[in-house]
C-alpha cells in the first residue's frame, strides 16, 4: 500500500455551501466517539461585521484565532500584503498560528486542515508541511476548493490527485449523507492508524 493510501479525505464544492460547517460536525462525532481522539490542525472561519463578511481568520481545533485576510488591513506593512479578490492576505498571522498546529507528532491521531486554499497557499511553508502530513500516514480531513472556470490551483491539483485521496464534492443535497459517510471512513482510518 503507497504511503498515505486511503488516509486522505478531501471535501470540495463551491463557496459557501458548508464544507467547514461539514468538517466541523464530522469531527464532533469523531470526538464524541473517541473522545481521546488527538487531532491537531485548523480551520477558516468568517469575520462579519454588520452582516457582512470583512474577513476571515484562522482557529485552531483549541479555539486560538488569528486573522488570515481583510478588506480592512490598512497597516503599513499590509500594503505589501498579496491578494485574493479584495482581501489582503496576512500571511506571517497565518504561519505563526497555522505551522505549528501541522506539525507531525507521534500521538496525532488526525489532522484537520480547512482549507488548502489560495489564500492559504501564499504561506511558502504552507504546503511542504501539508505534504509532510500526507507522507506521515496519519489521517487527514481537508477542505480544497472547487476548480474555478475549470482550472485548478496547482497544488490543489496535488491534493486531488494524490494516491491516497478521497475526493466529496458538498453540494447542498447531500451534506447529511456526505457527514455520514466521511465519518464512518474517518472512523475506520482513524483505527487503523
Amino acid at each position: 500500500m503507497a504511503a498515505g493510501a486511503g488516509k486522505c479525505f478531501l471535501v470540495t464544492g463551491p463557496p459557501g455551501v458548508g464544507k467547514t460547517t461539514l468538517i466541523m460536525r464530522v469531527l464532533e462525532s469523531l470526538k464524541a466517539s473517541n473522545p481521546s481522539l488527538k487531532v491537531q490542525g485548523f480551520y477558516t472561519g468568517e469575520i462579519r461585521q454588520g452582516g457582512q463578511r470583512v474577513g476571515f481568520e484562522v482557529v485552531t481545533l483549541d479555539d486560538r484565532r488569528a486573522p488570515l485576510a481583510s478588506i480592512n488591513a490598512s497597516s503599513p506593512e499590509s500594503y505589501r500584503w498579496p491578494t485574493v479578490g479584495r482581501y489582503k492576505v496576512d500571511v506571517a498571522s497565518f504561519e505563526a498560528i497555522a505551522l505549528p498546529e501541522l506539525q507531525v507528532g507521534a500521538d496525532t491521531d488526525l489532522f484537520v486542515i480547512d482549507e488548502v486554499g489560495k489564500m492559504e497557499l501564499f504561506s511558502s511553508s504552507f504546503f511542504p508541511a501539508v505534504l509532510r502530513i500526507l507522507e506521515s500516514n496519519i489521517p487527514v480531513l481537508a477542505s480544497i476548493p472547487a476548480p474555478k472556470s475549470g482550472r485548478d490551483i496547482p497544488a490543489v491539483a496535488r491534493l486531488r490527485n494524490h494516491p491516497g485521496a478521497t475526493i466529496f464534492t458538498l453540494s447542498p443535497g447531500n451534506r447529511d449523507s456526505l457527514k455520514d459517510n466521511i465519518y464512518y471512513q474517518l472512523t475506520d482510518a482513524v483505527s487503523k492508524h
